[in-house]
């Protein structure tokens, strides 16, 4: 459930709340908005005294939660969540913005490339591996934290935030040292204590959905961050697994509206995994800014044939160019702004 506080409550007031929420042995959550503040209440509804939480001074309702993910959900937050990765890069705002980059990070002269030509075409995040998770144990891993230095030597030149993944729990305080915002890839999409340690490190989180996952359990992995105290979650629509065999996954735009529908977290789009062809990623990053994505993330290399991760599926800095101008158009025809352009995100400051 949510108590929603009054305009006028005071911090006493919240604090009280907290208090009773405690003695009945559950877990709160203080959301601050602009307008109300909202305590969620996390734990076994069979604790939960609704009626004493709704006599607390400057309450104005409780709110029972159906849905399995309480914090996660739409009623738990009035506004949109707006996750600021770093002072350019705001998910969830006006602006969409476009995260690029190499699947790995192969060497300085590589990323360093990767990373001026993407900020040029108007990326405001720049992706790209240092540890690799491989459905093959003897391909490419990853250069680890060389790979991550090589991310933040880029990040010191360029300004882009840099996106990177974290696989075990170990990692994350090193992956965190690095990197402005950690990925949690398909593959951990259910790590739980993975996603518990990304939570208490307080960094931005890009948690992408499960190739086997339906939406509800989506929402109810990602509280496992929410609960740490985290809320700068973005969610990461990058294709499930179907019996249709013309692309790598089936990428779900239908998740966008319904993400949108059921959560407060902002939600991108990857067309790269999604398709796993390079020539689809630009029409379906069209497609994701009319669905209403909030923002991208594209694999791009600048010799996409001699990559030694994906190769196939990530597109070239000069497409990847040509792809922004037409993303510009239709972020507009939505009522958007792409990130990274003149027009600032207004809603994100």
């Amino acid at each position: 459930m949510v108590i929603v506080m009054r305009p006028e409550a005071s911090e006493n007031d919240v604090e009280h709340v907290v208090e009773l929420v405690r003695e009945m042995g559950l877990k709160e959550h203080v959301i601050v908005g602009s307008d109300l503040t909202v305590v969620a209440v996390i734990g076994d509804d069979r604790k939960k005294e609704k009626t004493k939480l709704e006599q607390a001074p400057n309450v104005d309702r409780v709110v029972p939660i159906l849905a399995p993910y309480k914090m996660a959900a739409k009623e738990s937050k009035a506004e949109r969540t707006r996750v600021p990765i770093n002072d350019t890069c705001v998910i969830g705002g006006e602006a969409v913005h476009v995260m690029a980059g190499p699947c790995s990070v192969e060497s300085e002269e590589q990323i360093m490339d990767a990373a001026r030509r993407c900020k040029a075409a108007g990326a405001t995040a720049l992706r790209g591996g240092a540890f690799k998770p491989r459905t093959n144990p003897y391909s490419f891993q990853g250069l680890g934290e060389d790979g991550l230095k090589l991310l933040a030597a880029a990040r010191e030149e360029t300004g882009l935030a840099v996106v990177t993944e974290v696989l075990t729990p170990t990692d994350v305080d090193l992956v965190a040292r690095y990197a402005d915002c950690l990925q949690v890839g398909t593959r951990n999409a259910q790590n739980f204590k993975l996603l518990e340690a990304c939570g208490q490190s307080g960094k931005p989180v890009l948690y992408k959905r499960g190739m086997s996952m339906t939406i509800s359990e989506w929402l109810q992995a990602a509280e496992y961050i929410l609960a740490e105290g985290n809320p700068n979650v973005i969610l990461c629509e990058r294709g499930i697994r179907t019996f249709e065999d013309h692309t790598r996954n089936t990428l779900s735009l239908s998740v966008v509206p319904e993400v949108h529908y059921r959560s407060h977290l902002p939600i991108v789009i990857d067309p790269s995994q999604g398709t796993g062809h390079a020539r689809l990623v630009p029409d379906m990053c069209k497609a994701s800014v009319a669905a209403g994505a909030d923002g991208l993330i594209i694999e791009v290399h600048p010799d996409p044939e001699h990559a030694m991760t994906d190769g196939g599926q990530s597109i070239t800095p000069d497409a990847l160019t040509e792809t922004m101008q037409s993303l510009r158009r239709v972020a507009e025809a939505v009522d958007r702004v792409l990130g990274g352009s003149d027009v600032m995100d207004t809603a994100s400051v």
